[in-house]
């Protein structure tokens, strides 16, 4: 929320400076606009202010209008609306608040009314971002792992279907890589589930850092990752594999203090649709060729390759080493 802006819809410029040094004087920052449609822009603004005092009757837009609009913009945040207002009959104020007005005020009004009601209004603002941040909160840990802070495997599978969709439709690639982590279980041995949990914390955060906005980082389980590249067709998948695999030999990876052995992945390869047609095959293509560049010694890159288009299949091609 805007810290403390308010905007004020009113035509009369007497009572517009009139609430406007009031404000100021409350430690508010009014936002002035003198018509129902100047208003309605500005609260369609990005950081629009939060808290809204409307006339009921404007010229071009009257406050009732802009709180119906702004009831059905349900995309930006809630904007908390008092409506001022002459009217004093009873199924006026009702059809201000059925119009979707938070709060109204009769004019004249008392000063410190006007305050009590933008400090309601204020409250409920905070409990309503309380309730986001707790829904938010909610949301991530159902979507993300906890260790890694990287999405995790029920996310991930949710995310290959979606991306999948859209390359088919799209005409275009799209590449998974899947990581291992090298020997992780001679780490834990040795060292600690403490050191182990160290080693996937930071190789997660070196995943996350290069990754583009569009990519999809995924803790698999365990020791695995899997990344997906919407977008990237084989060869481009093939070189970023690399890179990961460089990175992750390059990390200097801390705990306690401590500088910990050197950590190495092996990187599994596929790429829609040259590799399979849905999330399954493609998620089995990375495997198998994970698998590869396990057998061939690890700290390298597979890529999943097919004889032909049948149902034969020779094993990936690695790189790296």
């Amino acid at each position: 929320m805007s810290a403390r802006r308010v905007l004020i819809a009113e035509d009369d410029p007497v009572s517009l400076r009139l609430v406007e040094a009031m404000l100021k004087k409350w430690g508010y920052d009014p936002v002035l606009t003198r018509d129902g449609a100047e208003a309605w822009q500005v609260l369609q603004s990005e950081n629009a202010p939060q808290l809204a005092i409307l006339d009921w009757m404007m010229p071009k837009r009257d406050g009732l209008d802009v709180c119906r609009a702004l009831r059905q913009d349900t995309e930006r945040p809630y904007v908390y609306v008092l409506l001022l207002t002459a009217k004093v009959q009873e199924q006026d104020l009702v059809v201000g608040l059925e119009a979707g007005a938070d709060d109204y005020l009769t004019k004249p009004f008392a000063a410190e009314e006007l305050r009590a009601r933008l400090y309601a209004g204020e409250r409920i603002l905070g409990i309503q971002q309380q309730l986001v941040n707790a829904r938010e909160d909610l949301r991530n840990q159902a979507i993300r792992d906890a260790l890694t802070g990287l999405f995790n495997r029920r996310y991930m599978q949710e995310a290959l279907e979606r991306e999948l969709n859209r390359a088919e439709h799209g005409g275009s690639a799209l590449t998974i890589l899947m990581l291992d982590l090298d020997h992780f279980k001679d780490y834990n041995d040795a060292w600690g589930h403490d050191v182990g949990d160290a080693m996937l914390r930071q190789i997660g955060a070196l995943v996350e850092v290069r990754t583009r906005r569009e990519d999809i980082a995924c803790r698999f389980g365990g020791e695995e990752f899997v990344l997906i590249l919407p977008g990237v067709p084989l060869s481009v998948g093939r070189r970023r594999a690399e890179d990961f695999r460089k990175g992750v030999r390059e990390l200097k990876i801390e705990h306690q203090g401590s500088l910990l052995a050197s950590a190495t992945v092996s990187v599994g390869v596929a790429c829609f649709p040259q590799h399979g047609c849905n999330a399954q095959e493609l998620l089995r293509a990375a495997d198998k060729a994970l698998y590869c560049a396990k057998a061939r010694g690890r700290n390298c890159v597979a890529v999943y390759e097919l004889l032909d288009n049948k149902t034969s299949e020779s094993g990936p091609e690695a790189i790296g080493g």
